[in-house]
């Protein structure tokens, strides 16, 4: 049995982790994830990566969210863009007069993992258009929530509907095949500023009061293959 349960509105990759990303029409995905996802992050002297919390792997830096990143046409390492939109030169350098530190750099995965949990992240239409509605005067869009995939779903479906998925295996675009394992734990990384959201803690405490602070649902990757904008999502 197959059950098709929304359309690829939108893909997303984030090629510096924590900086805004950028919006794709195709993408490819491997075992890793979609191809160059996350694949650098700011690197500090003690080998925590910049984030928007303090863990045993990251460290919080304020400010990344005003910064986005892209892959060049060519390929090789991403450019790293400063708030007025402009690409930097030295993203180190730059990276150090920005944040006020001279032990950052702009760093490659190696053999610690970049991602904060599992490698592909999908939310739905009915969860976002829900969290607008619980919370109308703050602004609310997929990049508070950084995933990789935003998939419209019918109308009426419920909100967390993504939680039904956990478990269940699914299929899109061209031989791609995903695993749903769990959702994300959202931290206060939700709540910031960037570009032109303003920091609400109301955003945080609307996902934990309605939702355990759970919100999306991620996958492993099992069959590479390429997702693509309008490519349904079908259900094993």
């Amino acid at each position: 049995m197959t059950d098709i349960v929304g359309v690829i509105e939108q893909l997303w990759r984030y090629p510096v982790k924590s900086t805004g990303g950028e919006r794709l029409r195709s993408a490819d995905v491997d075992g890793r994830g979609l191809v160059g996802d996350r694949l650098y992050a700011v690197r500090d002297g003690d080998g925590k990566f910049g984030s928007g919390k303090n863990t045993r792997r990251f460290r919080r830096m304020d400010g990344l969210l005003h910064l986005s990143s892209r892959y060049p046409s060519a390929g090789g390492q991403p450019e790293l863009i400063d708030p007025h939109g402009d690409v930097v030169a030295d993203p180190t350098a730059y990276l150090r007069g920005y944040l006020g530190r001279d032990d950052v750099e702009l760093a490659r995965e190696g053999g610690i993992s970049h991602f904060d949990q599992l490698p592909v992240s999908v939310l739905t239409t009915a969860t976002l258009d829900w969290l607008r509605a619980e919370i109308p005067d703050v602004p609310v869009d997929e990049r508070r929530f950084r995933p990789n995939v935003l998939l419209r779903t019918p109308p009426g479906t419920r909100p967390f509907v993504e939680d039904e998925w956990a478990g269940r295996k699914a299929y899109t675009g061209d031989g791609l095949r995903l695993e749903f394992v769990r959702s994300s734990e959202r931290c206060v990384m939700t709540n910031q500023a960037q570009h032109d959201l303003p920091h609400s803690p109301l955003v945080l405490k609307a996902i934990a009061r309605a939702h355990d602070n759970r919100l999306d649902m991620l996958a492993t990757v099992l069959t590479p293959g390429t997702a693509r904008v309008g490519d349904p999502v079908v259900l094993e």
